[in-house]
Formats: structure tokens, sequence, C-alpha cells
């Protein structure tokens, strides 16, 4: 019996994105993608609640070159569950170029994570969506979080912005950073300077939180979709990220998510996904914290910066013109 056949409804990435006309910083990171499979290869995990298309290394390192990206950031996907070959095996064939984030089971060995420490492993993942896993018990993911402590490792959360109230005070004492995938899904309908988000805010400024400025492709309600040409998409998730960038703009992340699963009302072309940081981080400074210093210092932290004005003591200018290139 060959591979199952994708969930249907859901959307295949694009295989022809634009080029990007904003010029990324040399050293741009992609903090947040994803391999799956190829399923005759690395097959999926029998509990999963739905099967992606396939989108193998070969694909994602061609988005990377394509989009002028040097770096990426492999997360471990639920499709999956704790079986990281895929994962690894991309991080690996990326030759330094890659970091990955993990599924662990609470009985994981020390030599395990050992293991996956040297294999360029620097995160786990603890994932609330229930329509895409069962999750965890909160003392098992403590348990993990005790584990990878002593590595200097995070833990990277999904869940929804209802969530936070019930794990705020877990998430508090982890006795690692913290870094929440896609701004916590806020309600992009709601203020952004309104009572919900500002709790989400309170909770960033009060602990080690990092915060992934991503997927406005899975927040955005009216649009318009990053496709066609749109290089002022995603207008009604704008002034939240630009918010949290402004905040804490040396604790933020950003990343594709390519290949997008799950979508189904549109798939975004990952080129204006790339012209869309300029709308979140409008000027220089922000941008190369944004895409450049701040992920290098969770993910290659042995690594000096090769910039000499990234200075806490310098104060660049708050110029907020536009550096692009012509398509």
């Amino acid at each position: 019996m060959g591979p199952a056949a994708p969930t249907p409804g859901w959307l295949t990435w694009d295989p022809a994105p634009s080029r990007p006309t904003v010029a990324l910083p040399p050293g741009t990171v992609d903090a947040h993608c994803h391999v799956f499979g190829p399923a005759d290869v690395f097959g999926f995990a029998p509990e999963r609640k739905y099967t992606p298309t396939d989108a193998g290394r070969e694909q994602l390192f061609a988005l990377r070159d394509h989009l002028g990206i040097a770096r990426q950031v492999i997360v471990q996907a639920t499709a999956h569950g704790a079986d990281n070959s895929a994962m690894l095996d991309a991080v690996a064939a990326a030759e330094g170029r890659a970091r990955g984030v993990a599924t662990v089971r609470p009985d994981v060995t020390a030599d395990e994570l050992a293991r996956l420490d040297r294999a360029g492993v620097r995160g786990v993942r603890f994932n609330f969506l229930k329509r895409l896993v069962d999750a965890a018990p909160t003392e098992d993911l403590a348990t993990v979080a005790a584990a990878v402590a002593p590595l200097g490792w995070h833990v990277v959360v999904y869940l929804e912005a209802a969530d936070l109230p019930d794990l705020e005070g877990f998430l508090a004492r982890l006795p690692v950073p913290v870094v929440v995938d896609h701004m916590g899904r806020p309600d992009v309908t709601a203020d952004p300077d309104g009572p919900g988000f500002a709790r989400f805010l309170r909770f960033v400024d009060r602990h080690d939180v990092w915060v992934k400025v991503s997927c406005p492709e899975r927040l955005s309600i009216t649009g318009p979709p990053a496709v066609d040409g749109e290089r002022n998409a995603y207008t009604d998730v704008v002034p939240f990220a630009r918010r949290v960038v402004a905040e804490f703009g040396d604790r933020v992340l950003w990343g594709t998510d390519w290949p997008h699963p799950n979508l189904t009302g549109h798939m975004p072309d990952d080129g204006l996904l790339v012209d869309h940081v300029r709308h979140i981080a409008p000027d220089d400074r922000a941008r190369r914290l944004l895409l450049v210093d701040n992920p290098r210092r969770l993910y290659w932290p042995d690594e000096p910066s090769d910039d000499p004005s990234d200075d806490p003591s310098d104060d660049p200018s708050d110029d907020p013109a536009e550096t692009e290139t012509t398509p």
C-alpha cells in the first residue's frame, strides 16, 4: 500500500513563487518552516489528524535560495509526530544552514537529547491546537522542558489567543525561554489596543518570551491575500505585528511557515510574504533584528555578529525609507 492521499480540500504549496522586491539583509533566517516526507521515505504518524502534501528538503532549500534567505529553522510538524527523522535529515543536508525544533516525549533519554543537540536541534515544540493534535498533559510537558533546559534549548508553543489565560501560569514557570508561534493567534477583528492583545503583550513583557510575527495568511480575516502581486496584503494583521516588533524588537522572529499546511482558502505567494516584512518592520534596524540578529542569538549563539552596527549603544536613524530591488 502506498502513502495516504493528502487531506481533501487542503491546498498545495505554490511551486512558482515570485521573487521578493524587498532587499533582505545578509544572513536572513526563515525561523519557521517545515518539511513533510516525502512520505515514501519518511512516513507520517499513524495518530496524525491530517495528511499533508509531500514537501521535502529539496523543495525547501530551493525556496530558500529563490527568496534570498541564508538559513532556516525547521520545525517538527504534527503530521510526523515524535519521529523527527525528516526534520533531522533536512537539517543535516543543510550543512550548517539550518537548525531544528523537535517533538519529544516525556520519557526521552538524556542520550537521545544529546544526539538531537549534536544534530542541530535547539528547541522542542508544544502544540495546544486540538484540531491538529491531542495536547499532552502539562505535567508531561514540564518534564520535557526540565530535561532540555541543561542543553540551553527553548520551548516553542503553538496556541490560540483564547488558550492563554489557562496556559499563562504554566508557561511562565517553565525553566527555559518560550517562543510563541504566530503571535499567539490573536483575533485580528478585535482592537490591537484592546484587552485581549494587551494580555498577550503583558505576558511577553513579564517573562522570557519571544514572538514569531509569522503566518498572517492564517490570521487574516479581511486580507487582502498575498497572491497575484498584492504587496499590501493582510492589512488587518499588520497593526498587531507592528506593535509586537515595536515593543519587543530584540525578541521577535519571522518565518514563512512553508509549505503552509492545512490552508483551504488561499495559498500565499512566498515572495509576497517576504515583501510583507516591510509593513511589520518598517526600518532597516528593526528588519535586521527580526531577520538576522535575533534568530542568530537563539539558534547560532556562538557566532559573533558580523555587523558593526549591532551595538546596543548605537542609535540608528529612524528613517523608514525602503531599500528595494526591482523584480
